[in-house]
């Protein structure tokens, strides 16, 4: 992740509607999304498929992707918040970033679109399927619902800070994605699905018009018939000074007893107080989240 560009692509085809605002590599531990962002505006590029409104992609965290670690100073999908943004203050190398960030979204203000929408491309520390994390504001719910994979509410109403919550805020309608695993190829392939189904749904991209069918997008729209909504009961936050352990093997959306062991802090057993799922393991060395605990919920 050298020389990695703030806009990593734009394209349009010069007819009106909405904007589609995606960012990849927020964390710099995370970069599958900045190659599928290349590996979609490589194909946009040669193929100049028609599209209502216009799609660019910014990459994050650029200093952070370039050293392959989370964060540089601070967590930059927690600067994000209501008193960082008005003071204007850049004592962080996040904190510039952020508003480096923010300047590049000025630049294609509501008022030239039909609509704003964003996507933020994540991946995960412990293994996962993919999944979208939606803040329950706003039509961002019933807007991550047109989409295949399981679906998380509330995490940015637990964790305050985040990107989305701040494109929330300013009345964009989105969503995070998490590809999967940090490391995992496939984590690059369910990001270019996205992707694809984001321009899809959003700027009307019919993939019939490009010479390959996307099978990324195939792949994920095959999880269709499988997706389940989970709301967030619990989130086990640990401080940088705590020695904190998860035990062994977790996987996002794996079941979980009450009274099951599942992490050790600072010399002491953490056990589940729920039958329910667990869901963000920490397996890193940077993170304040220990893990969460999630509860399926049905879906109107």
């Amino acid at each position: 992740m050298k020389d990695i560009p703030r806009i990593i692509g734009k394209y349009d085809s010069g007819q009106n509607g909405p904007l589609l605002f995606i960012t990849a590599g927020v964390h710099g531990n995370e970069p599958s999304g900045v190659v599928a962002l290349k590996e979609v505006f490589t194909i946009l590029e040669n193929e100049k498929p028609n599209i209502k409104g216009m799609v660019i992609g910014v990459s994050g965290n650029q200093e952070a992707l370039k050293k392959d670690v989370r964060y540089i100073d601070e967590d930059l999908n927690r600067t994000w918040t209501k008193e960082n943004i008005p003071s204007g203050e850049k004592d962080s190398h996040e904190k510039k970033e952020m508003f480096e960030i923010i300047d590049v979204l000025k630049k294609y203000p509501e008022s030239n679109f039909t609509k704003r929408y964003f996507l933020d491309c994540h991946t995960t520390s412990a293994a996962s399927a993919p999944y979208i994390s939606v803040q329950e504001v706003n039509d961002n719910d019933s807007w991550a619902h047109k989409f295949p994979t399981y679906i998380i509410r509330g995490f940015s109403d637990i964790v305050l800070g985040c990107i989305d919550h701040y494109e929330s805020r300013i009345g964009i309608t989105g969503f995070v994605f998490e590809g999967g695993q940090h490391e995992s190829k496939i984590s690059e392939k369910n990001h270019e699905g996205m992707i694809w189904l984001a321009l899809n749904h959003a700027c009307k991209l019919d993939f019939n018009l490009l010479k390959n069918y996307p099978e990324a997008a195939k792949m994920l729209e095959a999880k269709r018939d499988s997706r389940k909504t989970f709301e967030i009961k619990y989130r086990h936050g640990i401080k940088d000074e705590d020695d904190f352990k998860m035990e062994p093997d977790y996987s996002n959306f794996q079941p979980i007893k009450k009274g099951e062991l599942l992490a050790h802090q600072n010399g002491k057993p953490v056990y589940s107080e729920w039958d329910a799922y667990i869901f963000m393991p920490l397996y890193q060395s940077q993170g304040n989240d220990g893990f969460f605990v999630v509860e399926e919920v049905a879906v109107d």
